[in-house]
């Protein structure tokens, strides 16, 4: 069925357009490339959303990093995290698909532009 899935996706136009944006969109700061160039876009704008949210949880990740000790430890398990959430939504843009993060997903969706 995922194939099937996949196999549709990949012949979506909107989707062939997206993914270099929506890819992009997920290395840190660059999350504001789908959403800026890409507005009309619903498979651009779904990465996008969640990539600034990552990006956020980034950003506040590096701040706790000014805590000794806890903000160290905080920050690299936070990177850990953060990166193989990032590694695996760009695999799910190539492949075509909306992949829902958990957490980042229900507060991505509360963004509008």
């Amino acid at each position: 069925m995922a194939t099937e899935e996949t196999a549709a996706a990949n012949k979506d136009p909107e989707i062939i357009e997206a993914k270099p944006f929506a890819v992009i969109g997920y290395f840190s700061f660059l999350c504001f490339v789908p959403l800026i160039l890409k507005k009309k876009n619903k498979f651009a704008m779904f990465h996008g959303k969640q990539a600034l949210v990552l990006f956020i949880l980034e950003l506040a990740a590096s701040i706790m990093k000014a805590i000794p000790a806890l903000g160290d430890l905080v920050f690299t398990l936070s990177f850990v995290v953060f990166g193989i959430l990032s590694l695996v939504g760009i695999v799910k843009v190539l492949m075509g698909e909306k992949w829902e993060i958990p957490v980042i997903h229900e507060i991505a969706n509360k963004i509008s532009f």
